[in-house]
């Protein structure tokens, strides 16, 4: 992402209620509001147009942070129509100022959004499929950067599992720590939302029967493809965000863990003694 100089108005002067953000330069505009100040959010002018919207919630099953992403080309019209959905409890509206933004953007915004949600799989996705939206090439550079500027603002205005920290890069000079118990090895690094654990690390094959918090976590991880079993071992699929080093390490060793003593780095130094020096 980008250096952005980030304008957030506080409508009625609460940081946690009605108010809109703006990026320089951008036609784009975020409304986000909690629940109970809905009606203040449909009765602004920015509701009569296109865009996507996301609600974020907890499961009310898993207690695990759920969000809900949609599109409407009136907003005003369309968001109301949640009211029978009892897991949110805070939505995000995000339009076009020069009101260019037509059905296939929309639609191919929601379906990018959906998409990133599943893949990263740090919140639940209450929607249950999208069909996208197919654009020509000049639309799709536009989106792209559209799509870019949702993903800066999403952390800013409370909305989790959407933004990709610095996932992905596994330069192994930089910050990374590792998690070594028995015969198994994991590899990760901090992030600004938690901790990532990297594709190919791996964990114990067995939970601990004591630990029913971390049972629940790896079969979590196993339900979306996550960790899978490999011979006398489990391994990551692929990269996967925790909210904390402690939380990666219960998903490697299966049992309580605590991650600022067990992930260390290559010299082994721990995270706590790291940070200790900072």
């Amino acid at each position: 992402m980008n250096p952005s100089t980030i304008k957030i108005f506080l409508v009625n002067g609460s940081p946690k209620g009605l108010r809109t953000a703006e990026i320089s330069n951008w036609t784009g505009k975020a409304i986000a509001c909690p629940r109970k100040e809905l009606k203040d959010l449909l009765g602004r002018e920015e509701s009569k147009r296109a865009g996507v919207y996301i609600l974020q919630g907890t499961d009310t099953d898993s207690e695990d942070t759920m969000v809900y992403v949609g599109e409407a080309e009136v907003i005003r019209t369309r968001l109301p129509g949640h009211s029978n959905k009892d897991f949110w409890n805070s939505a995000v509206v995000f339009t076009s100022k020069d009101e260019n933004l037509t059905k296939s953007h929309i639609k191919f915004l929601e379906g990018k959004l959906i998409e990133r949600a599943k893949e990263l799989g740090r919140v639940k996705v209450d929607n249950s499929q999208s069909s996208g939206g197919h654009l020509p090439e000049s639309d799709l550079a536009e989106m792209g950067v559209f799509l870019e500027n949702v993903y800066q603002l999403l952390p800013i205005l409370g909305i989790e599992g959407f933004n990709l920290s610095d996932i992905g890069s596994q330069d192994e000079n930089t910050n990374v720590y590792y998690l070594r118990i028995k015969g198994v090895e994991a590899r990760g690094k901090r992030t600004e939302s938690g901790f990532l654990v990297f594709e190919g690390s791996e964990a114990v094959l067995e939970h601990r029967r004591s630990s029913v918090r971390s049972k629940k976590i790896r079969e979590d991880l196993e339900a979306k493809g996550v960790l899978v079993i490999s011979g006398k071992k489990r391994v990551f699929t692929r990269d996967f965000e925790f909210s904390s080093p402690s939380r990666a390490g219960q998903a490697v060793e299966g049992g309580a863990c605590n991650g600022l003593t067990a992930w260390k780095t290559r010299e082994g130094k721990s995270i706590k003694e790291v940070e200790s020096e900072l």
